[in-house]
């Protein structure tokens, strides 16, 4: 038995969500078992800056990047579930990682 844990990371949770939807639909065509999609806990970064390089200190924007990350547990026999996995189309802006256990 082949276990591994792949891995989703994108800023939009949109896209993440799509992303994992088509992974699921493609691992249920398959002989392997799959322990549903995991929301692991969003990184929030924020940043501060001046508006005026010069004048106004007072004067600031705030800006904040949200990372959103996903993974799925795949358990399987047989390799060939890579194949599938290469073929489906996941969105532009979504990072996969594979992990094998």
């Amino acid at each position: 038995m082949i276990k591994f844990r792949l891995f989703l990371r994108s800023f939009n949770n949109d896209q993440i969500q799509l992303a994992s939807k088509e992974l699921l639909l493609t691992l249920s065509k398959t002989d392997s078992t799959v322990s549903g999609v995991v929301a692991l806990p969003i990184k929030i970064k924020r940043f501060c800056v001046l508006r005026s390089p010069h004048v106004d200190k007072d004067s600031r924007e705030h800006f904040e990047i949200r990372l959103y990350k996903r993974f799925i547990d795949i358990t399987t026999a047989s390799p060939s579930i890579f194949d599938f996995l290469l073929k489906t189309e996941i969105p532009a802006g979504v990072a996969c990682s594979l992990k094998i256990l």
